[in-house]
């Protein structure tokens, strides 16, 4: 799914302007009647003190439907959910698919992260509102509510004893969590991800090098999130140091010498199957986690499925517990690059298909914004794990 430029919403916004008195129609049965019946209520007498704000309630109601509609489009989805609650009319007005549609694909664009739980079907992209029927209309209101990041939290499924049980683990020693740092976006933008890393203490402390070693991989870079809890990552690039820097010279695409590749048929098509080298796959046998850096760049070509690919290799059960989190970095390289927006990175990805926990976290390499956020996410799923 590509990234809608600005002329997208602008052809979104007035599609919703144009679309409105054909809601009125479909939804809005018997306006005239309702507003009749609102009008009557705003002469019948009430209590002192009310007259005047029953009268303003009112004579908004009177108004016809498409022209609430087209006010209500003006306001916030928060504002939106207030007035639902002021009284029975303005709650089923407020729920209008429609409205809470155009919300949401304006909405989505913005949001910094997306995770397994929340991640909106494509098929609210994919078809327009005309082309649904009764019977397929999605509750759009609820899917903006659990995908918003702003009213869900970011937060793994931990019990109850959580607090106990992480207390109690503390006074075990154990090994810090380890987690495999992959990805095109590692080699391909201007500003080095895990340079930045290992160079900005004050907002990830580089925490030593452990002494466990793997053959051609090495121990990796232990890091301490808050002060507090330790975590390693093993970095593992395409292919050598020179090799990268020939092909961005050179302008040239490299080999990636991670994976080799297997043909294999299914039906009438040809599917890539990959599989990991040796030393890659003494990795994955012995992480807690992935992660996966995306380049996120609108501006540049992407091939997503052969993506999907290497994350499937290294995600492969047969190498570790199936189970294990994966956190894909959305980065780019400076905060003034148009990127392309989590949820359809999301979807680009084709994440909806893995069976393990997954969040896709906007990132940017030059300032590191939002790593913090998908360390503390992945971190509190292997948590999760280990006390279940």
């Amino acid at each position: 799914m590509a990234a809608s430029n600005d002329g997208d919403w602008g052809r979104l916004e007035s599609a919703l302007r144009s679309s409105l008195r054909l809601l009125r129609d479909r939804w809005a049965r018997g306006p005239r009647q309702r507003g009749g019946q609102a009008a009557a209520a705003a002469t019948e007498p009430s209590g002192s003190g009310g007259e005047e704000a029953g009268e303003e309630v009112c004579a908004l109601q009177t108004l016809p439907i498409d022209v609430q509609l087209y006010i209500m489009s003006f306001l916030s989805p928060q504002d939106l959910c207030h007035l639902g609650s002021t009284n029975q009319y303005w709650s089923l007005a407020v729920r209008d698919p429609l409205l809470w549609r155009y919300f949401l694909l304006r909405d989505l664009p913005s949001w910094s992260s997306v995770d397994w739980k929340s991640l909106p079907d494509v098929e609210i992209f994919n078809k327009s509102f005309s082309e649904l029927n009764d019977n397929a209309l999605y509750d759009y209101m609820t899917i903006y509510k659990k995908s918003c990041p702003q009213s869900r939290h970011l937060k793994s499924s931990r019990p109850t004893y959580g607090a106990v049980t992480s207390f109690l683990q503390s006074l075990v020693t154990q090994a810090e969590p380890r987690f495999a740092l992959f990805g095109p976006g590692l080699e391909e933008l201007d500003e080095s991800l895990v340079r930045r890393m290992m160079t900005c203490p004050e907002i990830l402390p580089v925490a030593g090098l452990p002494q466990r070693q793997i053959h051609g991989i090495g121990s990796g870079v232990s890091f301490q999130l808050n002060n507090h809890q330790k975590f390693n990552i093993l970095t593992l690039y395409s292919t050598t140091s020179t090799e990268r820097k020939r092909a961005r010279t050179e302008q040239t695409v490299t080999v990636n010498k991670m994976f080799y590749q297997e043909n294999s048929i299914g039906g009438n098509q040809q599917a890539v199957h990959y599989n990991v080298i040796a030393q890659v796959k003494k990795v994955c046998e012995v992480v807690d986690g992935f992660i996966y850096v995306a380049n996120a760049e609108a501006h540049k070509k992407h091939d997503r499925q052969d993506e999907f690919a290497h994350i499937l290799a290294m995600i492969d059960p047969t190498l570790g517990p199936p189970n294990r989190p994966v956190l894909v970095l959305s980065c780019t390289s400076q905060v003034g690059i148009k990127r392309i927006p989590c949820v359809y990175m999301a979807h680009q990805l084709q994440l909806n298909l893995l069976s393990q926990p997954w969040m896709v976290q906007d990132t940017v390499a030059a300032t590191l914004s939002g790593l913090l956020n998908g360390i503390e996410w992945i971190l509190g799923e292997v948590e999760c794990k280990n006390a279940q």
